[in-house]
């Protein structure tokens, strides 16, 4: 029984510590990252980054429409997040709302669309936004892992713009035994 007691006051800290650091300036400064990574990505993929994207070669333009989706799919998801946990800090939202909300928008781990090698020739200022996105994503995880840790963070999706990509590669006539 005791052994049992001491586990459940440490999930309880757990969960206090987690609950006290999204009402912190910290949450604060992780929102305001967030929103901002999502305001600097849209600015980049509507303007310069389309320019950047039609003089690549075909493979790096592959690439770099997967990794734009990716960045833009991974960026929703966290903005997604961060505004339902300011909605619960705000009071507008219970806990559990919240949980069941979390049903809808799924929070997930994504990796990079494409080989290291390909990436590395994509232009600095996707890469730079899509690292800096990857970083983000795992702060958030770790803390909503803390904040909901009876529903368990994701695995890593088994690449699921496999079939976009083919299509696409169908469309510009790049099959795989090119």
């Amino acid at each position: 029984m005791a052994a049992s007691n001491s586990y459940t006051e440490q999930n309880e800290t757990t969960v206090s510590f987690a609950r006290k650091l999204v009402n912190s300036d910290a949450f604060k400064t992780l929102f305001q990252e967030g929103m901002s990574l999502v305001e600097e990505a849209a600015a980049y993929l509507d303007g310069p980054g389309r320019i950047e994207a039609k003089i690549l070669p075909r493979m790096e333009a592959l690439a770099y429409a997967s990794e734009s989706m990716r960045l833009t799919t991974r960026l929703m998801q966290l903005a997604s997040w961060l505004l339902m946990q300011r909605a619960v800090n705000d009071g507008e939202l219970s806990m559990a709302q919240a949980r069941s909300e979390k049903q809808k928008v799924k929070l997930s781990r994504q990796a990079l669309a494409s080989n290291p090698e390909t990436y590395a020739r994509l232009p600095l200022r996707l890469r730079e936004l899509s690292n800096t996105s990857l970083r983000l994503q795992e702060r958030i995880l770790h803390l909503d892992q803390l904040l909901y840790s009876d529903a368990p963070v994701e695995a890593p999706a088994a690449r699921p713009l496999d079939a976009q990509m083919d299509l696409l590669r169908e469309a510009f006539g790049r099959g795989e035994s090119q």
